[in-house]
């Protein structure tokens, strides 16, 4: 080899070398400020309860998850929840009939199954079997389901550079803590990339709050005990003020000239008053239930399905806020008793993209009709802007976000 071919080998080699040091750099700076972070955790650790030998075998080597939605990193674009299935479909494609038919086929033979347990628990919380076994159905496919992610890494991430530090430091105090207490193994410690872990999908803030150990070992189990991950969901509906009795929903068909900018939770009126306004319910209300109050949902503005909501509906919302997961749930509820669809069809509107969604909600909120979060989403309030804006530029009023609207709102700009 010849001096000035070794020569131009060693530069290249250097160079290489150069690179790797600049690239990893960084990452060491990062690495180091992640463990210096959760070195800060230890006092208010210790302080829940958590022994320092658990701390430091379950933190040894832990490394953030920078791929996890919901972040913000410096330097780049902040990443948002959109991956999740409730935000970026069509509800025709979140509430697929042959996914209900299913599930709700194996919702009644898990009822058999777990007959004795489910009747303490709609005793104890009053909240129906059906109910808690949509729950568990939606979560985790009756347990089919793994979350793909580590538990542990998920809220130290999130508490590190997630858009709730201090909402995901307790969490990760507390997952802390179920490890300390022997609750779950951190192979089983599995969850979704917010956190929620076990067959119904607990944050561990939420075991500790609505935990409940039915099946009497001794420990609260929602990973592997059904009756304990089925209490512990009625419990937290329960808690969250759940009305035993009271329906979630009802289907309605509406009036041709239905006012979609209505359908938003402060609009609430005795079912029997919308009746009188024109909207047809799909099974006969009795006079009991046309007294209870409740709001219109169009999931699809003018489009698709129409809903009666009652109070029921929204504490379903806090175990979930999405809309479609509400529907998802509450219509697998009723399908485990009735094998009747939706009466109404979803249509085959399809869903703009997020940033296009993100641009509409931006100029709703400019001209005053929008002061909720800029997020993309097509939620209640969302929809009720669209169509407050649609009447004042004179378009069709359907409470749904089109690439005509984004056209107007641009012409508008």
């Amino acid at each position: 080899m010849s001096g000035s071919v070794r020569s131009g080998c060693r530069t290249l080699i250097l160079a290489l070398l150069l690179l790797t040091l600049g690239l990893s750099a960084p990452a060491r700076a990062a690495d180091a400020a992640f463990a210096q972070f959760v070195a800060s955790v230890w006092p208010e650790a210790q302080a829940a309860g958590v022994s320092r030998e658990t701390f430091e075998r379950e933190t040894r080597g832990l490394e953030p998850d920078y791929k996890l939605p919901d972040l913000v990193l410096s330097g780049r674009p902040a990443t948002g929840a959109s991956a999740q299935a409730e935000f970026v479909q069509v509800p025709a494609s979140y509430v697929k009939e042959a996914t209900i038919a299913r599930l709700a086929a194996d919702g009644r033979r898990l009822m058999q199954k777990h007959r004795a347990a489910l009747d303490r628990i709609e005793s104890q919380f009053g909240v129906p079997a059906t109910m808690v076994l949509a729950l568990w159905g939606r979560e985790t496919d009756f347990g089919r389901y793994t979350s793909p992610y580590d538990t542990l890494r998920v809220v130290a991430t999130q508490a590190y550079v997630g858009r709730r530090k201090a909402q995901y430091r307790d969490e990760f105090i507390l997952a802390l803590k179920i490890l300390d207490e022997g609750a779950v193994a951190r192979r089983d410690f599995r969850s979704s990339w917010a956190g929620a872990s076990g067959l119904t999908q607990f944050l561990p803030s939420e075991y500790y709050q609505h935990g409940v150990d039915l099946d009497g070992d001794g420990r609260v189990d929602i990973w592997h005990s059904v009756p304990d991950a089925l209490a512990s969901a009625a419990k937290q509906l329960a808690d969250k003020g759940w009305q035993p009795g009271l329906r979630w929903a009802y289907e309605v068909r509406p009036p041709e000239n239905v006012d979609c900018t209505l359908g938003v939770p402060e609009v609430r009126h005795p079912l029997g008053e919308w009746l009188r306004a024109g909207f047809a319910p799909v099974e006969r209300l009795s006079p009991a239930e046309q007294a209870q109050p409740a709001s219109l949902l169009q999931p699809e503005g003018i489009y698709g399905p129409s809903f009666l909501t009652t109070a029921n509906y929204f504490v379903i919302k806090q175990y979930n806020f999405s809309d479609l997961y509400v529907l998802f749930v509450g219509h697998l509820s009723d399908r485990m008793v009735s094998p009747a669809p939706f009466a109404t069809p979803w249509s085959a509107s399809t869903q703009l993209r997020t940033a296009s969604v993100e641009a509409m909600q931006k100029h709703l909120a400019r001209i005053g009709l929008y002061t909720d979060k800029i997020d993309g989403k097509a939620g209640m309030l969302t929809r009720a802007a669209l169509g407050a804006y649609q009447k004042s530029a004179g378009l069709k009023v359907d409470c749904w976000p089109s690439e005509a609207v984004l056209q107007s709102m641009r012409a508008a700009r």
